[in-house]
């Protein structure tokens, strides 16, 4: 039977933005003057040898600020949103018997709701299910199952992107094995979070300035070795779960090893993806009354940001 989840996030600071923001800079420039412990909000910085695609904090960095929830288990397992609450309480308890304070960093938006405002627990993952409603997408188009879902949950489906189909297909699911949509499940989780309001920052760049961020970030990776990071890993008999499968850049450049495209097109729908998903994490965070926005631009100094950060929103934070 689907559940109720929430974490204790009393004192807990949150600095959150779209891909290629720089929240890691920050984060950690913020960390460091708050004497903060960091715990990661991504999904994806949990698996280990996934490093130049989901640009993890590098080792200097890390050795800058002490993290939690990065290298935690193996591209072929399944992580969920379940398993990271668990994970962030015990992160959260080792941090507070030590009388430090947390920084939630990252841009998983689910992540983030979830410990705003808690969890609905639904039924697991039924892959046989979720395969037939893909190969279903792949004849028909994700339209169609976005029509289907209208049809059974539309107070979903209007939140929900026709072209998401990673969440169209988990709308479906739910339906399917509880008999009641998931909008129905999740009402009680829309409410703000008093305990959160004014500690949650969402650095904010103009639109142009951060899709420039993403190709120079994306051909960055390229250059750096993304392919022959995913290379390595098969090489070392990794087989992808279907969760890791999904990471950016991951999932493209394991298309690009099958034949699917070329090394060009490859870098180019790397890119085209980033942009959009930096737009769907900005589309969540503007629906989250608990965010304020912190206007960033060029010249991009982390330190001086996280300064500002600490000069201008600190009463929030702190309740003054």
């Amino acid at each position: 039977m689907p559940y109720e989840k929430r974490v204790d996030i009393q004192d807990t600071l949150f600095l959150v933005g779209p891909t290629a923001s720089g929240k890691t800079a920050v984060g950690i420039c913020l960390a460091e003057q708050l004497g903060a412990e960091i715990i990661s909000l991504d999904s994806m910085a949990v698996y280990r040898g996934m490093d130049i695609g989901t640009a993890k904090p590098t080792p200097a960095e890390r050795s800058r600020v002490r993290h939690h929830l990065i290298d935690m288990i193996e591209p072929r397992e399944d992580y969920s949103l379940a398993r990271y609450l668990d994970d962030v309480e015990r992160a959260l308890s080792d941090i507070r018997s030590r009388q430090r304070s947390a920084l939630f960093v990252g841009g998983t938006p689910l992540y983030l709701k979830a410990l705003l405002r808690g969890m609905f627990e639904g039924p697991g993952a039924d892959w046989e299910l979720r395969e037939q409603l893909r190969l279903l997408a792949s004849v028909h188009g994700s339209q169609a199952l976005h029509a289907k879902l209208s049809s059974v949950d539309p107070e979903a489906a209007r939140r929900i992107h026709p072209h998401d189909l990673r969440r169209i297909i988990r709308a479906l699911e739910v339906y399917e094995k509880t008999g009641q949509p998931l909008s129905h499940w999740q009402r009680q989780f829309e409410h703000p979070s008093e305990v959160a309001k004014g500690r949650v920052l969402v650095l904010d760049w103009p639109r142009d300035l951060l899709y420039e961020r993403i190709n120079r970030r994306v051909d960055q990776m390229f250059a750096e070795g993304l392919v022959e990071e995913v290379k390595g890993l098969l090489a070392r008999g990794c087989q992808f779960s279907h969760t890791a499968r999904q990471a950016l850049g991951y999932r493209e450049v394991l298309e690009y090893l099958e034949g699917q495209r070329s090394y060009e097109e490859t870098v180019e729908l790397v890119k085209t993806r980033t942009r959009q998903f930096a737009k769907r994490q900005l589309t969540w965070f503007r629906h989250l009354e608990e965010c304020r926005f912190v206007p960033v631009s060029e010249p991009f100094r982390p330190e001086k940001v996280a300064e500002r950060i600490l000069r201008e929103y600190w009463s929030a934070y702190s309740g003054g």
